[in-house]
């Protein structure tokens, strides 16, 4: 481990310093067009959206059970169920696919 670790370090450092500080510079006063405000309110989810869909598709190794768990979340988060009852029922669905 040689300097290159630091200079990784520092530059993640850097970055992820620049993503929570670049909203503060650039929005010191309250935001008063109601589009960027709606623009702003829909980022975390598509974010958590962006992140969470390619990593359901690539954790199983097969695309058939991941679709599974997939659509039976979806079904299940639409009928309004808690996270913790989406969350069993989805991987029991992949569970039960990936026995056959």
């Amino acid at each position: 481990m040689g300097n290159e670790f630091y200079i990784y370090l520092a530059v993640m450092a850097v970055s992820t310093y620049l993503v929570r500080a670049i909203p503060f510079v650039a929005f010191s006063r309250k935001i008063r067009s109601r589009f960027v405000r709606s623009l702003l309110t829909y980022v975390p989810y598509a974010v958590l959206s962006a992140m969470t869909v390619p990593a359901i598709f690539f954790s199983t190794g097969s695309l058939l059970t991941a679709s599974v768990g997939f659509v039976t979340a979806l079904v299940l988060s639409l009928a309004n169920r808690s996270l913790i009852t989406v969350a069993f029922f989805s991987c029991l669905a992949v569970f039960i696919v990936g026995l056959f």
